[in-house]
């Protein structure tokens, strides 16, 4: 929301300085994001006056001008302006003068062998305008010497506040003068509501067939307007907070729409047919837009329409084949209230912005529409004449009024700030707040914000200041502070830890994706009724896509290696589950002379990295079972599996994404990914939230023995591990496979697995005889796995 330093004294009488209302914007909660003064830019530039132009000697489409900018001497100036002549009065920028529109600062320079001591600028280069066919001419009694900005009236500083969502009442200069007076800045003045008496009934009928969408719809016709371009006033005030001006009756709707938040709309009579009627549109109605774009339209869309089809999008933008032309001599005004749920809902399908929609969606005034249309119709009386009809009102708006009951020893109770009760009583009041002997507070109709108590606490502290509230620290108990994280948000921070030590880079995704982005891992559970985006609609099943599309962008800036994990909760319809993903795409290993050329991941490396993870949260990785072909259908079959505890207990999942997938998401060759779920980690036994035991290293050495079994070709080696671990827990430390052969010597249908078995002794070393039956229970356990040793 942009508007100049005069337009508020339009509205607020005040002698504060500019400093003192930008700080006064922030402290109330309308944060300033700007401020910009043409005088600290173009307070250098003077009013000069060409005395003679001479031909440059060197180039024919270059003058050599005498210039008179008050001083003792002339200047002399190097022009190429074709309407630089003798006589003309312009702009001129002097040699250390900074040119915005050039990005330049002046110096004196030869320009084709003669001296130039300054620039006569055109509009485009002081940044007022686009035209740039020559240099500015001023009028000939223009005062020569003097700053320009201050003679021509541009030294008006422009503030751009930022607006919440909850500040509809702000969207308009007036609300912000409001605002200001009651922090003290000033007072607000008197809203002067023209009265306008109607000569004949209002010859179009104007009717609101859809309540919901419009309950209100008011409007009046003004006969024999001219329509030539605005007041300089109005032009440079629109111009200054970047509306371009295009007419006087089209100015006049955009001017009461920042001046006081309330969005008009201006019809050419002549090209209306029948009734003017707000209604739902039509499957399939099309309407072409003032932004000469096309929409198509749905039955949930409020139009306004006449007799051949809909003409405007309700609350959101006019339509161009009634639109007002320099040739319209009968205006129709129409001052509606759209409901903002409509007006948002029909915004989003549709994609379209405009200021409209941002005052409509938000909730403007509901209570003045008669005043909007009365204002309007008096600036469109004074500037473009005509005679105005009845005003005729269809529906009636919400009254937009609520009553409160408010104590206001709640301010010290909810914001630990003690406001005395009649300072609380001055500051509500001046916000336009009615208040009873017993604090019954009527809320404004322009306030559809505030619903509580609460809200009315809000108002008083940020006008009082927010900053006064006294910083209070919170109640300590005695002694050593207790820890508070929980035992999932140690888990958390472990493996995220452990992650980034292993190498992985932590990615940060959104939590909301597209429904194309979903469908790959079976939809989404939870689809938002007002997302950000259409990208940006579904609440994440899997943190695989985010991820994936990290990787997609990593990828196309020429990472060779991509190493990445999330740490974040997937959606799903039995609630939330908090879940560390990673992916692997690219290299393992860069080509070497060593290994020959580079080395892609595979799904064992996804695996690698999964294990580890759960190892160091915690979980019992010794009692973890692999099954395969059981991961969920986004993995390539036969390169997956999931990592169990028992049927049920899924602890993560893994593989080789399907080529289905990857191509979907636009990856080249292979991505191995994994997902380990958090919360589907147990607890350890004994209540001990310690990830592991203290390390105590062991004083005799490990032992080392390898056995070579035979075992089915499609058996998982992992079934071997877990059946040897088990042979004696006591004495076996780990095991290890590190070798898998099928070929000569090996009978069809088996393969040869060879593990390496650690043996730890604990108070002394193994005999040859416990060796050997630590073997044989070894060879055993293995049998019983459908494994035999290998002869």
């Amino acid at each position: 929301m942009k508007f100049t330093l005069s337009w508020l004294k339009e509205h607020l009488e005040t002698e504060a300085s500019l400093s003192a209302i930008v700080d006064g914007l922030t402290k109330v909660g309308l944060e300033v994001e700007g401020v910009e003064d043409p005088t600290e830019k173009l307070g250098a530039f003077r009013i000069a006056r060409v005395l003679s132009a001479a031909p440059h000697p060197q180039a024919d489409k270059l003058q050599v001008l005498s210039v008179d900018v008050g001083q003792e001497a002339p200047l002399q100036v190097v022009c190429g302006a074709p309407n630089a002549r003798e006589g003309l009065v312009g702009v001129l920028g002097q040699p250390g003068d900074y040119v915005p529109g050039l990005d330049v600062t002046l110096k004196i320079a030869a320009i084709r062998g003669v001296e130039s001591r300054g620039m006569m600028c055109s509009m485009r280069e002081l940044e007022l305008g686009e035209s740039h066919d020559g240099i500015i001419e001023l009028p000939a009694d223009a005062p020569v010497g003097a700053v320009y900005v201050d003679w021509a009236g541009l030294a008006d500083p422009v503030i751009d506040i930022a607006i919440t969502p909850n500040r509809q009442d702000c969207m308009g200069v007036r609300g912000v003068a409001r605002d200001l007076a009651a922090a003290g800045l000033g007072t607000l003045k008197p809203l002067n509501i023209p009265s306008i008496a109607g000569q004949g009934e209002c010859p179009i009928e104007i009717r609101t067939d859809d309540p919901d969408g419009c309950p209100a719809f008011f409007g009046r016709v003004v006969r024999g307007v001219v329509n030539g371009d605005s007041p300089e006033w109005m032009a440079k005030r629109l111009k200054a907070v970047g509306q371009r001006p295009i007419s006087a009756l089209v100015d006049i709707t955009n001017y009461v729409m920042l001046d006081h938040g309330r969005p008009l709309h201006v019809y050419d009579l002549a090209k209306l047919h029948g009734s003017l009627v707000a209604r739902k549109a039509k499957p399939g109605e099309q309407v072409l837009a003032l932004n000469e774009k096309s929409y198509t339209l749905d039955e949930t869309m409020t139009v306004i329409a006449d007799a051949n089809g809909a003409d405007d999008i309700a609350g959101i933008m006019g339509g161009e084949k009634t639109g007002v032309t320099g040739a319209t001599t009968d205006v129709l005004i129409e001052c509606a209230y759209f409901t903002p749920e409509a007006v948002a809902r029909t915004g989003q399908k549709l994609g379209i912005t405009s200021d409209a929609r941002t005052r409509f969606e938000r909730g403007v005034d509901p209570q003045f529409l008669a005043n909007g249309l009365a204002i309007a119709t008096r600036l469109v009386v004074d500037l473009c004449g005509g005679t105005p009809t009845q005003v005729v009102e269809a529906g009636t708006p919400p009254s937009g009024t609520k009553a409160l009951r408010y104590d206001p020893t709640l301010t010290e109770k909810l914001a630990g700030l003690h406001v005395e009760v009649d300072r609380q009583r001055a500051i509500l009041t001046s916000l336009g707040f009615g208040i009873d002997a017993v604090w019954n507070v009527s809320v404004p109709s322009w306030r559809r914000d505030v619903d509580g108590p609460a809200d009315l606490v809000e108002e008083v502290v940020r006008i009082v200041g927010i900053d006064n509230i006294p910083s209070t620290p919170l109640p300590r108990a005695e002694g050593v502070a207790r820890p508070t994280a929980t035992l999932l948000q140690k888990i958390e921070r472990r493996a995220r830890r452990t992650a980034a030590a292993r190498g992985l880079n932590e990615a940060v995704t959104w939590s909301f994706i597209s429904e194309a982005e979903a469908a790959p891992f079976g939809g989404g559970a939870w689809t938002l009724a007002n997302p950000i985006s259409e990208d940006l609609k579904v609440m994440r099943p899997s943190l695989l896509p985010g991820l994936i599309a990290a990787a997609r962008r990593n990828a196309d800036r020429g990472a060779g290696s991509i190493r990445l994990f999330e740490i974040g909760r997937r959606y799903l319809a039995n609630g939330e589950g908090l879940t560390l993903g990673l992916l692997l795409a690219g290299d393992r290993a860069a080509r070497d002379w060593r290994t020959g050329k580079a080395q892609p991941f595979d799904a064992f490396d996804a695996k690698a990295e999964a294990v580890a993870l759960l190892g160091a949260i915690g979980a019992p990785v010794d009692r973890v079972q692999l099954y395969e072909a059981q991961a969920s259908g986004i993995y390539h079959p036969g390169r997956s599996g999931s990592l169990r505890l028992g049927p049920k207990t899924v602890l993560a999942e893994f593989g080789e994404l399907h080529p289905a997938i990857a191509k979907a998401f636009d990856m080249d060759g292979v991505v191995v990914a994994a997902e380990i779920f958090l919360d589907a980690v147990p607890a350890k036994r004994g209540g001990s939230d310690h990830m592991r035991d203290a390390y105590a290293p062991p004083a005799l050495q490990p032992v080392r023995r390898d056995f070579a079994f035979l075992m089915a070709a499609d058996k998982a080696g992992d079934d071997l591990l877990r059946a040897v671990r088990g042979a004696d827990k006591s004495a076996i430390l780990d095991v290890r496979l590190f070798d898998v052969f099928q070929g000569q010597g090996v009978p069809e249908g088996e393969k040869s697995v060879a593990i390496e078995v650690v043996l730890q002794p604990s108070e002394k070393s193994f005999t040859d005889a416990e060796l050997q039956a630590i073997s044989e229970r070894v060879v055993a356990a293995a049998a019983k796995a459908g494994a035999r040793l290998r002869g």
